[in-house]
């Protein structure tokens, strides 16, 4: 991850996933049914927490496997081991999910407690994962960390309150701000196509991020209500539609009935 693009890509991550749960869980509700499982949610959780690992080990400057360093007897790449490690608990979170939905091995509920410990995990990397660096770096991090462990706690509580919308959403708002500041970090850090650099002691540049922060947090909420009310809208429609059609039919049956008695 350290340049933009090793932002852009668990940001790329987060955003997909809490835009598709932003259709997702409105629909659910507002169908009031419990539909089946798509794995296609949990194989694509599988194969880019795959392609994560393999990016961050073969990248060119990346360690290839190799964890120690006995030439200069110190651990080597380890930044880039913390980020294939983050992706390695997100990939068994998608197999528990798989298998926990498919058989009959698995409580129900152990997605939740998987999705939220892959979830921590993260975090608890992240903690110590900003030692020695600048000021500005040490606070765009940092406030990301809001954003995950709140996504650890509200899945955690999911185990318990399965099927809360309240929580649903709440978890999916804070994968589409853990999303948008990953690429907010990739910007300030590593700003592409020879964009000016931020001044990484400047603490009108945290006052100004950390209102950014909140504004990210804005443009969430914002998405989530435009999806939920599109998809209200339209299953509301689609109901009334249905509802015009099935009454129709039993109008002309009942003429028919009413016309074949007259004959």
């Amino acid at each position: 991850m350290g340049n933009f693009k090793g932002h852009a890509l668990p940001g790329s991550f987060f955003l997909l996933f809490g835009l598709w749960w932003s259709v997702k869980y409105p629909l659910k509700y507002a169908c009031r049914k419990n539909k089946n499982v798509c794995y296609l949610e949990q194989m694509l959780v599988l194969l880019i927490s795959w392609a994560g690992m393999v990016a961050e080990q073969f990248v060119p400057d990346g360690p290839h496997l190799k964890l120690y360093n006995y030439e200069k007897k110190h651990w080597d790449h380890l930044m880039n081991w913390q980020h294939a490690t983050m992706y390695l608990f997100y990939g068994i979170s998608g197999l528990v999910d798989i298998v926990a939905h498919g058989t009959n091995a698995l409580p129900a509920a152990m997605d939740r407690m998987m999705l939220s410990l892959a979830v921590f995990i993260e975090g608890f990397l992240f903690c110590y994962h900003l030692h020695g660096r600048a000021m500005l770096d040490v606070h765009v991090h940092q406030l990301l960390l809001f954003a995950i462990f709140g996504a650890a706690a509200c899945i955690f509580l999911e185990v318990f309150f399965r099927g809360s919308i309240v929580l649903e959403m709440l978890r999916t708002s804070l994968c589409i701000l853990q999303g948008s500041w990953f690429w907010q970090i990739g910007f300030v850090l590593y700003p592409p196509n020879g964009s000016p650099e931020w001044n990484q002691t400047d603490h009108t540049n945290m006052m100004f991020l950390t209102m950014c922060y909140c504004w990210h947090y804005a443009f969430a909420f914002l998405i989530l209500a435009v999806n939920y009310t599109i998809v209200s809208w339209q299953h509301f429609l689609t109901t009334e539609s249905q509802n015009g059609s099935s009454q129709l039919a039993d109008e002309v049956q009942e003429l028919n009935r009413f016309a074949l008695s007259d004959y």
